[in-house]
C-alpha cells in the first residue's frame, strides 16, 4: 500500500510536465501543418531562443518565491530600473573613455546586478521583517522602481547605446547559439543546484510548505526569505540587462505584459500557488511552450498581437481550474484510499 501511494505521489509531481510535453507535441504538429515554411527555420529558433530569456529570468524569480508561498510581482519595474541605470551608465563610460571596451561592459552589468540585488532585499525585508504580504510588498516596490525609472528618464527611453553592448549581449556564439541563450542556462544550472543541491533548496521548500514547522524547526526564515527575494531581483536584473541588449534602447514600460507571463510560466510549469511545490524542470519547460506558442500565433497575419494578452490570461485561468479540479480528486482518491485501508485493518 505504500509503495501504491509513493508512486501515486510521483505521477501527481509528473502531470504537469506530462501535460506541457504534450501541449508542445500538439503545437509543433499543428505548426507542421499549416506554416511549416515559416516556423521551422534555424532563423526562427534562433530568434525564440534569443526572446525568451530576458522573461524566462524574471520567470524563474517569481517561480522560487512562489515555492516560499509568496509572489514576487516588482520583477518587470526591477528589469526596466536595471536597464535604464545599466544604459545611462553604458552612455557615461563611452562619453567620457573615448568608447566602450569589454571591462566597461563588464562594470555596467556588474552595476546592474548590484541593484537588483538592493532592491532584492528590500522586498525580503518588507516581506520577512515588517510581514507585509508579499503580493502588496513587491507590488508597492515595483510601483516605486518604476517611479524611479521615469524620473531618471522624464518618462523618455534611453537611446543612442554604443552598439558593442548590443554586439556582445545580443550577439551569438560561433554565429550559431544566441548569447543571450547561454545566460539563462548558466542560472537555470546555478537555481538548480541551489535547490537541489543545497541546504538552501531544502529549507526554502519547507519553509512554503509549513513555515511555521520550518521555523520550530530552528530555521531562519527571516533570512531564507530575504536571500529568495534578492536572487529574484538579481534574475529580473539580468532579464533587463538583455533587454537593454535586445531593443538597444531601456524605457519604464518595456515588458508590461511579462508579469502575467511570469505568473503564467510559473503555474503552468506546476508550482503551487500556495508554496512548497513545484520543480524548476517544468518552469523551463513552459518557458518553451510559452515562447512556441507567442511565436507560432505571430505566424498567422490574421491573429493580431492585440489578442496576445487576452490569451495568456486565458491560459491561466484555465490552468487554475484545471488544477483545482486535479487536487481535489486526488484528494479525494486519497481519502477513499485511507478509508479502504482502514477497513481492511479492521
Amino acid at each position: 500500500m505504500k509503495l501504491k501511494n509513493n508512486r501515486t505521489t510521483l505521477l501527481t509531481k509528473d502531470v504537469h510536465i506530462r501535460r506541457l510535453l504534450a501541449l508542445m507535441i500538439i503545437w509543433m504538429i499543428f505548426m507542421a501543418i499549416f506554416q511549416f515554411d515559416k516556423f521551422y527555420t534555424l532563423s526562427n529558433f534562433q530568434t525564440m531562443a534569443a526572446q525568451f530569456p530576458e522573461f524566462g529570468l524574471m520567470a524563474l524569480g517569481v517561480m522560487i518565491c512562489m515555492i516560499s508561498g509568496g509572489i514576487d510581482l516588482s520583477v518587470v519595474g526591477v528589469a526596466n530600473f536595471v536597464a535604464i541605470a545599466s544604459g545611462q551608465l553604458l552612455k557615461y563610460i563611452a562619453a567620457n573613455t573615448g568608447g566602450l571596451n569589454g571591462f566597461g561592459i563588464f562594470l555596467a552589468m556588474l552595476f546592474g546586478v548590484a541593484i537588483g540585488a538592493v532592491a532584492g532585499v528590500l522586498n525580503g525585508l518588507l516581506v520577512s521583517k515588517i510581514k507585509i504580504p508579499p503580493i502588496l510588498a513587491t507590488l508597492g516596490s515595483y510601483e516605486l522602481f518604476r517611479g524611479i525609472a521615469i524620473i531618471l528618464t522624464e518618462g523618455k527611453a534611453v537611446s543612442g547605446l554604443p552598439m558593442s553592448y548590443a554586439e556582445t549581449i545580443a550577439g551569438s556564439l560561433f554565429g550559431l547559439i544566441p548569447v543571450q541563450l547561454l545566460f539563462f542556462v548558466a542560472v537555470v544550472l546555478l537555481l538548480s543546484f541551489l535547490l537541489n543541491r543545497t541546504t538552501y533548496g531544502i529549507k526554502l521548500y519547507m519553509l512554503g510548505t509549513n513555515e511555521t514547522a520550518a521555523r520550530f524547526s530552528g530555521h531562519r526564515t527571516d533570512e531564507i526569505l530575504i536571500k529568495t527575494y534578492m536572487l529574484s531581483s538579481i534574475f529580473a536584473a539580468i532579464g533587463g540587462l538583455i533587454m537593454l541588449a535586445n531593443y538597444n534602447s531601456a524605457r519604464a514600460d518595456y515588458g508590461t505584459v511579462y508579469t502575467l507571463q511570469c505568473v503564467l510560466i510559473v503555474v503552468l510549469g506546476g508550482i503551487n500557488p500556495m508554496g512548497g511545490e513545484g520543480r524548476i524542470s517544468g518552469t523551463v519547460l513552459a518557458i518553451s511552450v510559452l515562447q512556441m506558442l507567442s511565436s507560432g500565433l505571430n505566424r498567422f497575419p490574421q491573429i493580431s498581437s492585440f489578442y496576445i494578452p487576452l490569451f495568456w490570461g486565458g491560459v491561466l485561468l484555465l490552468v487554475m481550474v484545471l488544477n483545482f479540479f486535479s487536487k481535489n480528486r486526488n484528494r479525494t482518491g486519497k481519502l477513499k484510499g485511507a478509508l479502504l485501508s482502514k477497513n481492511n485493518t479492521a
